[in-house]
């Protein structure tokens, strides 16, 4: 397989893994009530509004001007990120797509010609491929904690964002009688 080719199925296997982090907290924000969004188990934990929050911020940083400037903006507050500032459900879901979106422009603008460009964090040199490795596990991260916190509030009225417990062998007959080529994993989110 030539270079290019390599170069150009890594980022859209990125994107596929990125859409499917943003499928999994969509998906919880979904099963929640908007108490649920700004619950926190502590005075010092976060909310899901505040992980989502972060996120948002986050994204900004690093994805706006990808190839050209420090992922970590002069203009970002990062340590404001972690307090109350979304005050809404519309809010909180706004400023989730404005982080994919700015995250998915940025990742469009990668191609053959500038796939070895250095990309910064912190004055730091990334490859591409570093780069969105290190935010794809950051996001995943943080998704994983929405979910968690989502699947406590709704105890047993959670509807199972992957494979229902219980119900693995059904699950696979299903997907192995489609053949080889049966579907993309995303195909498996509810």
């Amino acid at each position: 397989m030539e270079k290019k080719n390599i170069e150009a199925n890594y980022i859209i296997s990125a994107r596929k893994q990125f859409e499917y982090y943003q499928a999994l907290g969509s998906k919880t924000f979904d099963q929640l009530s908007d108490e649920d969004l700004f619950k926190k188990d502590h005075s010092d934990g976060n909310s899901i509004a505040i992980v989502v929050n972060h996120m948002w911020g986050n994204m900004r940083s690093r994805w706006t001007d990808f190839l050209t400037a420090d992922g970590e903006k002069e203009w970002r507050q990062r340590d404001q990120e972690f307090e109350d500032l979304i005050q809404s459900r519309e809010e909180l879901l706004t400023k989730w797509e404005e982080g994919w979106n700015c995250l998915y422009s940025a990742l469009d603008s990668v191609n053959e010609d500038n796939f070895s460009t250095p990309v910064y964090i912190r004055n730091q040199a990334h490859t591409i491929v570093d780069a969105v490795n290190r935010q794809l596990c950051h996001y995943a991260y943080h998704v994983g904690q929405i979910v968690l916190m989502g699947k406590q509030y709704q105890g047993s009225d959670w509807q199972s964002l992957s494979i229902p417990k219980g119900q693995s062998k059904a699950f696979n007959a299903e997907k192995f009688s489609r053949g080889k080529h049966g579907g993309h994993f995303t195909d498996d989110i509810k």
